[in-house]
């Protein structure tokens, strides 16, 4: 565990500047904790305006009190992270980096309720693990509920995480088939007629969710379950007249279904199925006037307790930093 010690220096000018010490125990774990080339380091410096000076496993924060104690923060909240046993990549940093900045615990802190690993999705390739609070009561909603929502920007990792535990929950026998689908909706461009048969067609409406899939399941079995339709991927006109049992089934891009297809595409639950619908209230692409039935779904059911509704924001961003910036700029001038 990283360990701190505060001392003081002065300045020609006679200003006091804070000078935080961190001591790492282990020197693996700090060489990769600083990254290729310091590059972590650096990263922290642009942010936070601070030198970071290495010396052995010693890391000195010279600048600003506040901006050292930030940074100390991140730094240890991304060793513990090490520590356990998992990588630090530029998303963790730059999600620490926002937790602090918002006054909020790291997300160490917060990950102690869920030590026991409930938390860590497994897959056939890889192990999935939800970085917010957001995301974590995303994926607790998913086990607790039957119908869950989970409603927010691009890039929170809705559907990533929605797809993730259908492949988990599939692996574990807890349900005989996935069931993915999406409104063919084209996004604010005329795209003319497709060429090819019906699944030439489609498939480029689905590609996020095949995208998905192939980072869970190895690319061969992934052929075989849909060649077999054990795994389904198919726009949401599709799934009507169907009665979906003992399914794993998610409507991906909502705010782009219609009432009438939110409607029909929720009562196809059946016994022994999980249904989870998301969406962004921001990127309806229906044509002028018609209602989104995410919206219309969200007004008439979020009293059902049985019903989970998860929102994300842009501090639940887990693609490029730049990503949550664009986000919180087009919320801040929505808002104005």
């Amino acid at each position: 565990m990283a360990q701190s010690v505060l001392t003081q220096t002065i300045h020609d000018n006679e200003k006091l500047e804070k000078s935080t010490q961190l001591e790492f125990a282990d020197n693996k774990l700090l060489i990769d904790l600083c990254g290729e080339f310091d590059r972590n380091l650096a990263e922290l410096e642009n942010k936070f305006s601070i030198q970071i000076v290495r010396r052995g496993n010693l890391l000195d924060l010279i600048g600003d009190k506040f901006s050292a104690e930030k940074v100390g923060r991140v730094l240890i909240a991304l060793y513990q992270r090490l520590e356990s046993g998992k990588l630090v990549e530029f998303s963790d940093i730059d999600r620490e980096i926002r937790f602090v900045l918002h006054g909020k615990k790291s997300s160490t802190d917060q990950m102690e309720m869920f030590s026991n690993g409930h938390f860590e999705i497994r897959t056939r390739k890889k192990t999935v693990e939800p970085r917010t609070k957001a995301q974590r009561d995303f994926v607790q909603s998913l086990t607790d509920n039957e119908l869950a929502f989970g409603i927010g920007p691009a890039g929170t990792g809705k559907t990533y995480l929605a797809v993730a535990v259908g492949v988990s929950k599939f692996i574990a026998g807890e349900v005989d088939k996935i069931i993915l689908s999406r409104p063919a909706v084209e996004a604010g461009e005329k795209l003319g007629y497709l060429p090819g048969d019906m699944k030439d067609k489609v498939d480029p409406y689905m590609q996020p969710l095949y995208d998905a899939l192939n980072d869970f399941l190895p690319a061969k079995q992934l052929a075989k379950l849909i060649e077999e339709k054990t795994i389904e991927i198919a726009p949401l006109a599709f799934m009507r007249g169907r009665t979906l049992a003992h399914s794993y089934i998610v409507l991906d891009e909502a705010q782009n279904a219609t009432s009438m297809q939110m409607k029909m595409f929720l009562t196809r639950l059946g016994e022994g199925s999980r249904m989870v619908i998301t969406g962004d209230r921001s990127q309806i692409d229906l044509h002028k006037g018609a209602m989104s039935g995410l919206l219309d779904a969200e007004s008439l059911l979020s009293k059902i307790s049985t019903i989970g509704f998860n929102y994300f924001t842009s501090k639940d961003v887990v693609r490029h930093p730049l990503v949550a910036t664009i986000i919180e700029a087009y919320e801040s001038r929505n808002t104005k």
